[in-house]
């Protein structure tokens, strides 16, 4: 008898499997970060072809096999597709796709990362926020959320606005995250130390990240 499941998730890497399979990455709300094959997805017509891209946030029908998870249905709330319309977003997200595949890990509790994400998405969509911003607000969050961030450095002079927005990205919900601006100087304090705590927590390079810094 066959097991089925069915998950809520984002797709966080699609890579191509022979002639027209799909292999899957997705950051789920059930059982964390799980791979699985949808087979015949890259045919044109497939009801797959666009519900296995980056990105993509729905619910997923998944047939358990032995070794593996396969697709077989999906049913997508949110294509994001105006990341296909904004290079500059787009490039942020997939930076925020490529951390949570390093973060994220299999039968782990990862409903605040999905969320994370999700809303972070959601936020490079907006205008009403840089996407600099939205981008150090994600990596200390995430850092916060894996249990990685140490608080402030002590070794600089920071601005009190710096100080009391770290403690809000910290300490607040992931829903209220996006809702505020700072200023220039402010921007770049938290840049300092969003990069610095990446350099000394994280042990790879990520190549998403070089394409954003170039920006």
């Amino acid at each position: 008898m066959q097991e089925y499941t069915q998950i809520t998730g984002m797709i966080l890497k699609a890579e191509p499997i022979g002639e027209y399979d799909r292999r899957v990455v997705i950051l789920t709300r059930e059982t964390g970060k799980i791979s699985a094959f949808a087979r015949g997805a890259r045919k044109q017509g497939s009801r797959l072809l666009a519900a296995t891209a980056p990105f993509c946030f729905g619910e997923f029908k998944l047939y358990v096999g032995r070794s593996s998870y396969n697709v077989l249905e999906a049913s997508i709330s949110n294509y994001f597709e105006g990341m296909r319309e904004d290079f500059e977003g787009a490039c942020f997200g997939m930076y925020f796709l490529e951390l949570m595949d390093y973060y994220t890990r299999e039968n782990n509790d990862e409903k605040e990362m999905l969320k994370l994400l999700y809303q972070s998405l959601r936020a490079l969509m907006h205008e009403s926020i840089p996407n600099r911003l939205v981008r150090y607000i994600f990596e200390i969050k995430a850092m916060a959320l894996n249990g990685e961030f140490p608080g402030m450095p002590k070794d600089g002079a920071w601005d009190e606005s710096t100080e009391y927005a770290v403690s809000y990205i910290v300490g607040s919900p992931v829903e209220k995250l996006y809702t505020f601006t700072v200023t220039d100087r402010v921007l770049g304090e938290l840049k300092a130390i969003a990069d610095d705590y990446r350099k000394r927590y994280l042990d790879r390079e990520f190549k998403s990240l070089e394409i954003v810094d170039h920006l």
